[in-house]
Order: C-alpha cells, then sequence, then structure tokens
C-alpha cells in the first residue's frame, strides 16, 4: 500500500522533494504575512530551498528548480521592490 503512496522510480522522488521544499520555503513566509511581525523564520529559506533546486536537478524537474530558486532570492527581490516603491 505504501508504494502507492511513494512515488516508485528515483525522479519521482527527487522531484516530489524538490516541490516539497518549494512547499516547506513558502510555510517558513506565513508567520511573517499573516502575523504581521518579523519573525526570523524566513532565514530557513537560505538552506531548504538551495537544497530543493538540488533535487530538482537530479529528479529534472523544471518546476522544481524554478520555484526553489524563485524562493532562495526572494527576500532579495522584496527587499529591492521595497525600496523602489519607498524610493518614489
Amino acid at each position: 500500500m505504501l508504494h502507492r503512496v511513494i512515488p516508485v522510480d528515483k525522479e519521482s522522488r527527487w522531484q516530489l522533494l524538490s516541490i516539497l521544499c518549494a512547499c516547506l520555503g513558502a510555510a517558513l513566509w506565513l508567520p511573517n504575512f499573516l502575523l504581521n511581525y518579523g519573525y526570523g523564520f524566513w532565514m530557513g529559506t537560505f538552506i531548504i530551498n538551495p537544497i530543493g533546486v538540488v533535487f530538482g536537478i537530479l529528479g529534472g524537474s523544471r518546476l522544481g528548480i524554478v520555484l526553489n530558486s524563485i524562493m532562495t532570492f526572494r527576500f532579495l527581490i522584496f527587499m529591492f521592490v521595497g525600496y523602489a516603491l519607498a524610493a518614489f
């Protein structure tokens, strides 16, 4: 029964792990947005999402690579947008 839940081939497992890392990276940002306070959980994205990129490469998942790359650099993107909006 467990073989139906977990994919059998290795590429599917790497792809699943890559998507799970992307979801976990998004979940680490949720306390900041929902509670409107700057918790430091988001810093875990610098550890988890690069691992997700590696899993995406091993599994050949473009979606996993792109999502985890965006999640890795999300802080820098938000800083750029925040400073750009504050400049006007």
